[in-house]
């Protein structure tokens, strides 16, 4: 049996946990201040009978006084109630968006750390902290506004066929024109431009994230911002979206809408006129003239009632698009954890038959590869760019899951270790090194939260970073981002160096760490690198074949599969695709800009 679907209110107050009370009880003090907010119309209503009736001696209309200290009172009453009904509903929708964003960040800490890869930071951040600014809106007022509006128009509909059925229907005329373009707008078909809308602004975000973080390229090159079409695209796919909703689709309907909503009192005047001469026939005139000043008063609130349902309908629509997008971060892969957790034996890491594609590819990035590194082995991964070295390297800490064979650290496979414990095994140093804005001493402490400063001054030490922190003002308490304190490349990651020494993991990732170094800082990351890997198992990625020389083990990647595999000297002697790298290598190492004849250069 087909599994009813939630609707978007229960699938938010699932989240509002204990406060889900707190809504309910906002929405029916909501109702209430409706109800309570009409009773001075009636006064009104019964003021101009009592007056009509003694028409023209007024002084015979002695209850005029009490009618009016009761609209007052009543619409005190309304407006208190409506507010404590605001207080719960707004308590309700914070608890609620922080319980989505406190949950949302819960759910991707389980996620493997390729997910991050292929979802950008401020797409995540868009789908998750905007899309939760916005279900508040719905919470704390538009869910409030529609009972109060649903309350309202009921109690409408029943006062107006009280008196005069024939003038409520005119006056109800308006609210069915209204919901029909309402429906017109949001309705059917209409209802799925908002998700392509919601969508276009997720990618104008993500490439404004990109626009931004390529700055410095942009200074770098001399480029203009038309050289980031991504984001130009974006940009224009976004506001053709609005420009097609907000124009084609609800120009007409809007109008309509607005002057049904706003002229109710056109729809009332025909029908008096037809009313008024039975009613003089009847000799019931001023009956006739108290119900039609009743429906005079109350066409204008007609329109206030609609107003709120259509912007609450509104903010239900947003509501679901910002759900949507939530539901892809909450939907998002999670690693398995076992339930019985085996601890890895020693250092080594093996690969048995390992294949893996990502999702979407049409090709795998690793094909039945194998090989094993021994505790306190060095091994390097080289080949072409895009052999699958970085993608091998990425799937001993499971920053994603083999899609079949296995990878196994200590003897066991990776799946069945606690990831805890797994991480607690790996150290990893990326090319694109990534500082928090906080102290030196933090960020060297993220990778052991407990270690004392003297720890974290000794790990500095062992990366080559003393001379960074001599020339900062507050030593390694010196926060980074702050008052013009930056570091290059090279020194950020030899802080990045220091936060895997500090770590003290058996198991060592390199990831190209000196490609972005200038020679000075190439070498001293390089002296690092033997505090780093001293008595470890190290996997180095590396395209620069003079620093795997002297590894323990040449693994060979092309095309997702191991071509060959040895020492440096045996994988030269075999004339293979090492041999034919490591020949250009070292060509290109030679070359040199030389002065040619009439003053012109020449590569060499």
């Amino acid at each position: 049996m087909k599994e009813k679907k939630q609707s978007d209110v229960a699938v938010l107050l699932n989240y509002a946990g204990n406060y889900k009370g707190l809504t309910f009880l906002g929405l029916g003090l909501s109702a209430v201040a409706m109800i309570l907010g009409m009773a001075p119309y009636v006064c009104i209503w019964l003021v101009a009978r009592d007056l009509i009736a003694v028409a023209p001696d007024w002084t015979r209309a002695a209850g005029i006084a009490r009618y009016g200290w009761m609209a007052f009172g009543f619409a005190v009453a309304g407006i208190a109630v409506y507010f404590a009904a605001l207080m719960c509903t707004h308590l309700a929708a914070f608890r609620t968006a922080s319980n989505i964003r406190k949950q949302g960040m819960a759910h991707l800490m389980k996620t493997p750390l390729g997910f991050f890869d292929s979802n950008a930071s401020g797409l995540l951040r868009n789908r998750l902290d905007g899309a939760a600014s916005e279900t508040e809106t719905l919470l704390a007022h538009n869910l409030a506004d529609i009972v109060g509006s649903i309350t309202m128009v009921l109690t409408m509909i029943v006062l107006m066929f009280v008196f005069d059925w024939r003038m409520g229907a005119a006056c109800l005329l308006a609210a069915v024109l209204s919901g029909a373009m309402m429906f017109t707008m949001m309705g059917g078909k209409n209802a799925k431009l908002m998700m392509e809308y919601q969508t276009a602004q997720d990618g104008m975000s993500k490439a404004g994230t990109e626009y931004v973080r390529g700055i410095p390229v942009v200074k770098v090159f001399q480029q203009t911002v038309y050289s980031f079409r991504a984001f130009k695209r974006a940009i224009e796919d976004y506001s053709a979206k609005a420009e097609h909703y907000q124009g084609d689709i609800c120009r007409l309907p809007q109008a309509v809408n607005l002057t049904a909503t706003e002229g109710t009192f056109i729809f009332l005047v025909p029908a008096a006129l037809l009313i008024a001469p039975g009613a003089l026939r009847s000799g019931n005139f001023a009956g006739f003239v108290t119900n039609f000043a009743f429906y005079a008063v109350f066409s204008a609130i007609i329109s206030t009632a609609l107003a709120k349902i259509m912007f609450a309908s509104a903010g239900m629509m947003l509501a679901s698009t910002a759900l949507a997008r939530i539901a892809q971060v909450m939907n998002a892969p999670t690693l398995t954890v076992t339930k019985t957790p085996q601890t890895p034996k020693d250092n080594s890491v093996e690969f048995q038959d390992v294949s893996f594609t990502y999702d979407g590819a049409e090709h795998p990035a690793l094909d039945h590869v194998s090989f094993r590194v021994a505790p306190e082995q060095t091994a390097a991964l080289v080949g072409p760019s895009g052999g699958g070295k970085t993608t091998a390297a990425s799937l001993i800490p499971r920053f994603w899951d083999v899609s079949s064979g296995t990878v196994r650290v200590g003897g066991v496979d990776v799946r069945e270790t606690d990831p805890h414990v797994l991480m607690d095994q790996v150290a990893f140093v990326f090319q694109n090194t990534h500082l928090f804005k906080a102290s030196i001493l933090e960020n060297v402490r993220a990778a052991r939260p407990d270690a004392s400063r003297e720890a974290v001054q000794a790990a500095l030490s062992a990366a080559q970073c003393d001379d960074i922190l001599a020339k900062l003002p507050d030593g390694m308490d010196t926060v980074i981002g702050t008052q013009g304190t930056y570091l290059s490349g090279g020194e950020q990651q030899r802080v990045a160096l220091a936060r895997a020494i500090l770590k003290d993991a058996p198991i060592v990732v390199l990831d190209e760490a000196t490609a972005f170094a200038d020679p000075e800082n190439e070498a001293l990351i390089q002296k690092a690198f033997a505090a780093l890997t001293k008595d470890r198992t190290v996997i180095m990625i590396a395209h620069r074949l003079s620093t795997v020389i002297g590894a323990d083990k040449i693994i060979v990647l092309d095309d997702g599969r191991v071509e060959e595999e040895g020492t440096h000297a045996e994988l030269v002697r075999a004339g293979g695709l090492y041999s034919r790298m490591w020949t250009d290598y070292q060509q290109a190492v030679k070359w040199k800009i030389a002065q040619g004849d009439a003053g012109k250069k020449e590569v060499r």
